[in-house]
């Protein structure tokens, strides 16, 4: 089953930080932004299946995002919860008259919260909507990891792993046959800023994950290296003719840094 990208976007970090938390273990993608601009951008480069957005952002407030994104003809169609402190049911109205699908004021209970997103999935058609009690398990062969529990198998044996470690690999089981580089993962699995970080802590990570999961750590079969390149998850030989974009790109990118 698909699982659906979920794009929140809020100016209060630890809300931020809760909800995307309590989404992942629901076993959704989820995007972050920081303010209205930046929620722009993101959803224009990622297509998200659902939007988030509190109404009151620094430079693009929410409702101007949500009148930017139904003037697009690509993005009009996603679903979008408003969220906000101003929970009267004139501010409820006035939020739906402005576009939203939703509308949840703060605080809120995150269970709610879920029954919302599921709500308004399946009224979009989304397949991650269409159970009731999703899959919370992501699997490459006889690697296995719930999103729930946190548990992380490889032949019925568990492994145990860090928290970076279990975020590296729930990235790269949820994103299979695609090719990330140093810098993309340290920003889409630690939300490192662009240039914040030294590269060799994505390797540190690397090198600590395989000797965990991998048989044969100079022979990895589950997370793969394509040098000069990046990382990836899956049998090079089968996903490496439809990455060429994608590695002409990277390596583009790693001749101007």
């Amino acid at each position: 089953m698909a699982l659906a990208k979920i794009l929140i976007a809020d100016d209060e970090q630890d809300l931020v930080w809760a909800v995307r938390h309590t989404l992942l273990a629901e076993g959704y993608e989820v995007l972050s932004a920081n303010d209205g601009l930046e929620a722009i951008t993101i959803a224009q480069n990622s297509q998200p299946d659902l939007l988030i957005l509190d109404i009151m952002m620094p430079h693009v407030d929410g409702i101007q995002v949500c009148h930017i994104l139904r003037r697009d003809q690509h993005l009009a169609s996603i679903p979008i919860l408003f969220l906000s402190k101003y929970s009267s049911i004139t501010d409820r109205i006035a939020g739906l008259d402005d576009g939203a699908d939703d509308y949840l004021g703060k605080p809120f209970d995150f269970g709610e919260l879920k029954a919302r997103i599921r709500a308004l999935l399946r009224r979009a058609g989304h397949p991650s909507a269409m159970h009731e009690t999703p899959s919370s398990i992501l699997s490459y062969t006889d690697l296995h990891l719930d999103l729930r529990t946190h548990h992380v198998t490889i032949n019925d044996t568990t492994v145990l792993l860090t928290p970076a470690e279990f975020d590296l690999l729930r990235h790269f089981l949820s994103h299979q046959g695609e090719l990330f580089s140093s810098q993309q993962l340290l920003q889409q699995v630690w939300r490192y800023e662009p240039d914040s970080c030294e590269h060799g802590l994505v390797r540190w990570h690397i090198m600590n994950l395989r000797a965990k999961i991998e048989p044969d750590t100079s022979a990895p079969i589950y997370v793969r290296t394509i040098p000069r390149h990046g990382y990836i998850m899956g049998d090079p030989e089968n996903t490496l003719p439809r990455l060429a974009p994608q590695l002409h790109a990277i390596g583009k990118t790693l001749t101007q840094t």
